[in-house]
């Protein structure tokens, strides 16, 4: 169903990450008949397009760097910002919306966001985080700085939970006007096939009887990935059938921890017990983790949202995560998982111990179409697409956003 006209064009400056994200955005956009420029890089943008009227996908943006020095990076940079500011002053799109900064976040935040508001420009921002550098505990005077800047000069700010929209009155001084609390649209632009869970363990080299934990994602400081592996110590020293699967990259950040967390595998008697796949993993291979896994363990010591969390949901898979963020609003006890407390190896060993006792996991075959249904009802791309489109066609029809404020979508 299309939304009521008008529709403003719109510019969605993707910053060259969370391909999953920007496309389920993109095609709900599409779909509801939104003229859209995608602002990527060339691994971002599909091949073939199906859904109409096809966003344009204008490959702005680097491709990732490898082994690059960092004059070359640096001169990449250079050449991205001049193509994004070379689009903006032809582009006709009237909403530029950001969904990740880029590179520079000092640039990002105040010389291009000034550049796109001299153009006339609304810009609507994604904060997917209030304030990554204090989750990740190199905040700085300039980084809170910036962050302000950004958020006061914006012409609205979209976060996912209350507990973020409170966070950016409380530590920034926004305006409760200019933010909207959008829902994290469930992944579904991962590929799923016929592949079956028994399969997915056979070609894993699980047995059908062990209890696999999966960690997915990046591996990065916040993520507690330490933690988990003390707690999977601490039971599979107890039950033979406990296995643990590893799959994910881990950040520059990381490298020190991870080599930690890898010399404790390795002096521990459990080192077969643990599959580690600590490399980038493509798209066609995601289904295979999900479905060969009993639950996910989400042990983050700090986290606003985790796109991680939906993308299990959307296999129908449960999760175990640390009390933090939104965890305990997005993860039901008992129906959608369990959620632990933070910081505590024990506390988490215990709720795995817990959930392989429960119901949940012993009905696991019947409940996965359970989790599916309901989180694709909260969390469907339909409705955030629907609320983000209504806040478009709002600030293209105001010139001033506090002229009729209360004219704003909820």
């Amino acid at each position: 169903m299309k939304i009521a006209t008008p529709s403003p064009k719109v510019a969605l400056l993707t910053g060259g990450i969370d391909k999953h994200y920007a496309s389920g955005l993109w095609q709900t956009l599409a779909a509801l008949g939104l003229s859209i420029d995608v602002i990527c890089n060339p691994e971002m943008a599909p091949d073939q397009f199906s859904v109409p009227p096809n966003p344009r996908f204008l490959k702005l943006y680097a491709s990732p760097e490898v082994h690059r020095s960092k004059t070359a990076k640096l001169l990449t940079f250079i050449c991205v910002y001049l193509r994004l500011m070379l689009y903006a002053s032809t582009a006709s799109a009237e909403v530029f919306h950001v969904l990740w900064n880029y590179r520079i976040p000092t640039f990002d935040r105040t010389i291009l966001l000034l550049y796109f508001k001299m153009l006339g420009k609304r810009v609507v921002f994604t904060a997917h985080n209030i304030n990554a550098a204090a989750r990740d505990g190199v905040d700085s005077f300039l980084n809170r700085f910036t962050l302000r800047f950004q958020y006061r000069n914006v012409d609205q700010i979209f976060v996912h939970t209350e507990l973020m929209k409170r966070q950016l009155i409380d530590l920034f001084g926004v305006r409760e006007q200019k933010i909207s609390i959008i829902p994290f649209g469930t992944y579904n632009m991962v590929p799923q096939s016929s592949l079956t869970s028994a399969e997915a363990k056979k070609r894993l080299g699980l047995n059908q009887s062990d209890k696999a934990v999966l960690f997915f994602g990046r591996i990065a400081p916040y993520k507690g990935i330490d933690l988990l592996v003390n707690a999977f110590l601490q039971i599979a020293s107890k039950n033979a059938q406990y296995r643990l699967i590893i799959a994910g990259e881990p950040m520059r950040d990381a490298q020190s921890q991870w080599r930690a967390v890898q010399v404790e595998i390795e002096q521990s008697t459990l080192a077969q017990s643990v599959i580690q796949h600590s490399r980038f993993i493509a798209d066609d291979e995601i289904e295979l983790y999900f479905k060969a896994a009993d639950v996910l363990a989400l042990p983050y010591t700090q986290i606003f949202q985790s796109g991680v969390l939906f993308m299990s949901y959307s296999f129908g898979l449960p999760v175990i995560g640390a009390d933090v963020g939104s965890f305990a609003d997005d993860i039901v006890d008992g129906e959608t998982g369990f959620v632990c407390r933070p910081n505590d190896p024990e506390d988490l060993a215990r709720t795995i111990e817990t959930y392989f006792c429960s119901d949940l996991f012993k009905k696991l075959d019947e409940r996965r179409g359970r989790i599916r249904r309901s989180i694709g009802a909260i969390h469907s791309w339909d409705d955030a697409g629907r609320k983000t489109a209504e806040v478009y066609s709002f600030l293209a029809r105001c010139k001033e956003l506090d002229s009729a404020p209360s004219a704003k979508p909820n």
